[in-house]
């Protein structure tokens, strides 16, 4: 035996409750589990780590990353790995940097600055999701899988424009998802108040999660709003899911806004009545009541009509700004989810330019009454400066529904973090221990056993790897070591990069990327390729 974790109380990520046990770990798997009721000798290995007092764990899967292109500028990744995080879901909400061809890549770099960066730290060398999928097997800090982004394949197709897409297009973009699948994408994003994608209807929609059902993935949308419009956005991506005989994972399932307070029952009975129905659905939210985007994001789609060039342009006019701050300030931008913006809940978290850093932790409302301006003339200033590159925090979740959402049975986690800005969301370095510690040790919303199930053994059925997600003898060495009486998120809205506690040790691959709590200079994470890329596998080969 290469390890063997010694007198652990193991949640094996099914649910059940807690066993003590000696795990001993050989090439990179789970080797044997020893109980004491098993009598006959315990396991012996090269190193024997004392966990007494410790609860082990399967690594915990963020079901919602933006690690896209931190995984290849930071090979420490000290925000996932000091969590506990062995595996992250990425190439979400719709946009993300593959398949692309030259053009597309430039202004997908250009139309998610705020969420990743602009990406001139890194070698954009692959197109394709199977050449971005093997630049990350080169080695990388946590294991990977990738959604292709709607939003990206319909720019290559149609472009980033506002209209139906032509029966030519729809094949192209049929032909790009199906080769994403076979290249191994676990399934398919959507960003539905990101332009492009949120151009697409629900034809086009379900025609493309046909093929990913055909391939065995399965559909992630961050659908058409959270806000006014939430229930029938929820509705209709069950519909399309339905329809296409889909799966279906709802990206960080929410009810925000004051017209949402205290309704999460309505949006969970909606789920429950399709799941009685049929419907393959699971969720992820994570443990924070304030979201995170850019600002961008929350002009309305015809002024993103065209891409960020012809944004800007728009920005510039005056003719087009007015029209812009009245849908904004007073009708309820499609992109601030059906709701007239409170620019006292939009704080900047992040610049592209670096002049622009001292607006960091100041709401849009603040930096007004400083300058005396209106709230609208800083936010359209603040786009034309940075060049459509800021991120922003906005206050407008609802306790109530966090908790709700987070008993449901579909339920997983997901940090959906944001890792660029000065004053990032906290969420991204504290999602999964503030899950353990706040909402289980603090507040009792879920048992132990029950948090770590939807932490990882839930979520890795989603993705169809039958070899991860468990403590189990045989599964992939993906393991955390935590102190259940400890375990806490460091971050805070103050000091959002501070690490968590009580999370002394993670392997990924029975290698210890974090051992004592402090990160080692393993990179043992690799890409984790869907069903599909199985498939065409086999295939290959005439099995």
């Amino acid at each position: 035996m290469d390890l063997v974790l010694r007198g652990a109380t193991v949640f094996d990520g099914t649910g059940a409750d807690g066993y003590r046990a000696d795990v001993a770990l050989a090439g990179g798997r789970i080797a044997r589990i020893h109980r004491p009721r098993d009598g006959g000798p315990r396991p012996s290995a090269r190193r024997t780590l004392d966990a007494d007092g410790l609860a082990l764990a399967p690594g915990f899967i963020d079901m919602h990353a933006h690690s896209d292109l931190a995984l290849l500028r930071d090979p420490a990744h000290e925000a996932k790995a000091l969590q506990g995080v062995t595996l992250e879901v990425l190439g979400q909400d719709g946009l993300s940097y593959a398949p692309a061809d030259d053009a597309t890549l430039s202004a997908v770099r250009t139309q998610i600055t705020g969420w990743n960066g602009p990406g001139d730290d890194v070698t954009f060398d692959w197109r394709t999701v199977g050449g971005y999928l093997d630049r990350l097997d080169r080695g990388v800090a946590v294991n990977a899988a990738y959604l292709i982004p709607q939003g990206t394949v319909r720019a290559m197709a149609v472009g980033w424009h506002d209209r139906p897409a032509t029966g030519a297009e729809l094949d192209r973009m049929r032909s790009l998802v199906d080769a994403g699948m076979r290249e191994g994408a676990v399934g398919l994003s959507s960003g539905l108040t990101y332009a492009p994608g949120m151009y697409a209807d629900t034809a086009e929609l379900t025609a493309l999660c046909r093929v990913v059902a055909r391939h065995g993935g399965y559909w992630c949308p961050h659908h058409r709003s959270y806000g006014a419009g939430a229930l029938a956005a929820y509705q209709e991506v069950i519909d399309v899911a339905r329809s296409a005989g889909c799966a279906l994972h709802l990206a960080h399932a929410t009810m925000n806004f004051t017209v949402n307070a205290g309704r999460a029952g309505e949006l969970l009975a909606l789920l429950d009545a399709a799941i009685d129905g049929g419907c393959d659905l699971s969720l992820d939210t994570y443990p924070y009541t304030p979201g995170c985007t850019t600002l961008a994001a929350m002009l309305p789609g015809w002024a993103l009509d065209g891409g960020p060039a012809a944004t800007l342009a728009r920005l510039r006019d005056e003719a087009s700004a007015a029209r812009i701050r009245q849908v904004l300030e007073v009708d309820g931008s499609d992109g601030c989810h059906g709701v007239p913006i409170d620019w006292e809940t939009i704080e900047i978290s992040g610049v592209a330019d670096p002049a622009l850093r001292r607006l960091a932790g100041r709401t849009v409302a603040a930096l007004a009454r400083d300058s005396g301006e209106e709230p609208f003339a800083v936010a359209r200033r603040l786009l034309l400066a940075d060049r459509l590159g800021t991120a922003i925090l906005q206050h407008v979740g609802d306790e109530s529904n966090v908790r709700a959402i987070m008993r449901h049975p579909a339920h997983t986690g997901g940090s959906d973090g944001i890792l660029m800005g000065d004053k990032p969301h906290p969420r991204a370095y504290g999602t999964f221990p503030r899950y353990l510690g706040t909402y289980v040790r603090e507040l009792g919303v879920l048992t132990l056993p029950a948090a770590v199930a939807r932490l990882t053994g839930r979520p890795a059925a989603r993705l169809g790897l039958p070899d991860r997600g468990l403590v189990r003898a045989g599964h992939r060495a993906d393991l955390v070591l935590f102190d259940p009486g400890t375990v806490g998120a460091g971050a805070t809205f103050e000091r959002p990069r501070t690490a968590p506690t009580g999370i002394p040790y993670v392997l990924i691959d029975g290698r210890l990327t974090v051992d004592d709590g402090r990160r080692t200079a393993v990179t043992a994470g690799r890409s984790v390729r869907g069903r599909g890329y199985r498939v065409a596998e086999n295939t290959q080969h005439g099995a």
